[in-house]
C-alpha cells in the first residue's frame, strides 16, 4: 500500500495542489492535523481534505478556528490569522474540522499510528530526543506519525538506543526525495515536514510516502507557487509576516 502522509496544511492551497499533483496515484492520504490557521485559503483546502483524505487527526489550529478552543494561548499573529479563518469558515467547513479525531489514531493493518503532536498529548511538540524519549518507549506499533513541528525527519529506537532521523536532502530548488528503509527491530517516530509552512529553512514544500509492502518512508521536498500563496496572505489582509515566512522557511 502507497500512503501520502501530509501535515500542517494551514490554508496554503498552492502548497498542497503541488503535493496532491507530484505524488498521483496513492492508495490512502492520511492528514497529521492543522488543515487550517495561518493561510488564506482555508475552505478550499478543507474541501480537498475532505475528498481525498482516508484518516485524520486534528490539529490545535483546527481546534481553534472550529470553535473546539480558545485562541487566547496562541501569538498576536497566530490569533489574528485563526479569526480570520473563523470568520470565513463556512458551516460544512467548520463541522468537518469539529469531527477530526484527537491522536492517537491506530491505523489497522499498517503497523502505524497518527497524532498531531504526540501520544503523549495531541499539543505537546516532540523537537528532541527528550520529547521523544517516552513516545518511543511505550510505542506498540512500528511507526508513529507526527506534526506540529513543521520540521521533517524524526527520532527512532533500538535496544535502549536513542536515535534522529534527518533527510538527507541537496538543497535545491526543484525536488528532492530521502529514502529510509524501516527495520523490523525499531521504532520510529517519523514527522512528513510541512505542507504548507516549513520552518526548517527550506521553503519547499514538504511530506512523506509511507510504502507498506516495501517498509520506507521516503521524504520529499517540492517547489510551488510561493508567490501566489504570499500575495493571497496579504490581500486578505493578513500579517505581512505569515506571508514573509513563506519564503525564509521558517
Amino acid at each position: 500500500m502507497r500512503v501520502l502522509i501530509i501535515s500542517d496544511i494551514h490554508g496554503n492551497l498552492e502548497a498542497l495542489q503541488a503535493v496532491l499533483k507530484a505524488v498521483r496515484p496513492w492508495d490512502q492520504l492520511w492528514n497529521l492535523g492543522d488543515v487550517v490557521g495561518y493561510g488564506a485559503s482555508p475552505n478550499e483546502v478543507v474541501e480537498l481534505m475532505r475528498t481525498h483524505a482516508t484518516s485524520s487527526v486534528r490539529g490545535n489550529h483546527d481546534k481553534v478556528a472550529s470553535g473546539i478552543e480558545s485562541p487566547q494561548t496562541f501569538n498576536a499573529s497566530a490569533r489574528e490569522a485563526i479569526e480570520w479563518t473563523r470568520a470565513r469558515l463556512t458551516p460544512e467547513s467548520v463541522e468537518w474540522l469539529k469531527s477530526q479525531p484527537g491522536g492517537p489514531l491506530q491505523i489497522a493493518n499498517a503497523n502505524a499510528t497518527l497524532v498531531h503532536g504526540s501520544p503523549v498529548h495531541e499539543d505537546i511538540y516532540i523537537l528532541t530526543i527528550r520529547d521523544a524519549w517516552q513516545p518511543l518507549t511505550d510505542m506498540q506499533q512500528q511507526c508513529t506519525f507526527f506534526g506540529h513541528t513543521h520540521v521533517q525527519g524524526g527520532f527512532g529506537w533500538e535496544d535502549g538506543r536513542w536515535f534522529t532521523v534527518t533527510p538527507a536532502h541537496r538543497r535545491e530548488n526543484g525536488a528532492s526525495h530521502w529514502t529510509l528503509q524501516l527495520e523490523n527491530n525499531r521504532r520510529y517516530l517519523l514527522n512528513p515536514g510541512s505542507v504548507g509552512q516549513p520552518r526548517d529553512l527550506d521553503p519547499r514544500a514538504a511530506f512523506a510516502i509511507y510504502d507498506t509492502d516495501e517498509k520506507t518512508v521516503t521524504f520529499h521536498r517540492i517547489p510551488y507557487d510561493i508567490e501566489l500563496a504570499q500575495g493571497r496572505i496579504l490581500l486578505e489582509g493578513l500579517p505581512e509576516r505569515l506571508a514573509k515566512r513563506l519564503r525564509m522557511g521558517r
